[in-house]
C-alpha cells in the first residue's frame, strides 16, 4: 500500500480534483483569470490567555488538492501533523507570521492578528497576486488585494491548509513553553482558559506570555496587588 503522504499520480490527482472541486470554487475563480498565486491565510490562537497569535500564508499550485485537509479544528492532532508535513511538500510557499503577548496586549488581539497575517504573507516567495483570508477582512493585508470568507477554513482549500500549518506550529511552541513554564497545562490546553489553567494562573501567577488584557489575567493581577 503506498504511503499516506505520497502525492497522487495524474489519473487520482485529477479524481481528487473532481471530488473536491466545491473546495476548489473560489481558487479557480482566480485561476481561470490567470491569476495563479493565490495564497490561504488563517491564524491559530485568537482565544487563549497566553502565547502568541500564529499565523499562516500557503499557497498551492494549480489544481493541488491535499487530501483530507480541513478546518484545523475538525481534526485530530496526529492528523493534523500527518497533513502538516504534506503540505510542506506539495506547496509553492509556506511561511508563518506570529504576534506575542506583549503585542496583543498593546494592540488587542485583532490588530496583532492581522500583524501575525501580514508577516507570514510578507515572507512569501514567490509573492501572492491575491490573498483568501479566513473570518473578516484585515486592513493590514491591504483591501485591495484580499478576499475575505466567515468560516473560510470550512469552506476554501487554501485557507483549510493554512489553519493546518498554524495550528501546528502553535500548538509545538506551546508545548515547549510548557516544559519551561509548568503548572499550567499548556502542553494540553496550548493556552486555553481551562479549569487546570485558570487554577496555574491563581496558584503561580501570570508568565511573561500572559495576555494582561484579557480579563481572566487582569483578574489574577488585580488579586495579587490587592
Amino acid at each position: 500500500m503506498a504511503p499516506r503522504d505520497r502525492a497522487p499520480g495524474p489519473a487520482s490527482r485529477g479524481n481528487e480534483v473532481q471530488r473536491h472541486r466545491g473546495r476548489l470554487r473560489v481558487e479557480y475563480g482566480f485561476w481561470s483569470r490567470g491569476i495563479v498565486r493565490v495564497a490561504g491565510v488563517d491564524e491559530a490562537g485568537r482565544g487563549p490567555l497566553a502565547g502568541p497569535v500564529v499565523a499562516a500564508a500557503v499557497i498551492l499550485p494549480r489544481n493541488c488538492v491535499i487530501h483530507g485537509a480541513d478546518d484545523s479544528k475538525k481534526l485530530t492532532a496526529a492528523r493534523r501533523e500527518e497533513l502538516f508535513q504534506v503540505i510542506l511538500k506539495r506547496a509553492v510557499c509556506v511561511r508563518l507570521g506570529a504576534a506575542s503577548s506583549r503585542e496583543i496586549d498593546q494592540l488587542n488581539i485583532l490588530r496583532a492578528t492581522g500583524l501575525a497575517m501580514k508577516r507570514a504573507v510578507a515572507g512569501l516567495n514567490p509573492l501572492a497576486e491575491h490573498l483568501l483570508v479566513d473570518g473578516l477582512p484585515m486592513p493590514e493585508l491591504g483591501l485591495d488585494r484580499q478576499t475575505a470568507i466567515v468560516d473560510g477554513d470550512a469552506k476554501v482549500h487554501a485557507i483549510a491548509c493554512a489553519s493546518i500549518i498554524a495550528k501546528v506550529c502553535r500548538d509545538r511552541l506551546m508545548r515547549r513553553l510548557a516544559s519551561r513554564y509548568p503548572g499550567y497545562g499548556w502542553e494540553t490546553n496550548m493556552g486555553y482558559g481551562t479549569v487546570e489553567h485558570r487554577e496555574g494562573l491563581r496558584k503561580y501567577g501570570p508568565t511573561p506570555h500572559h495576555r494582561q488584557s484579557f480579563q481572566p489575567v487582569q483578574f489574577v493581577m488585580e488579586l495579587g496587588s490587592a
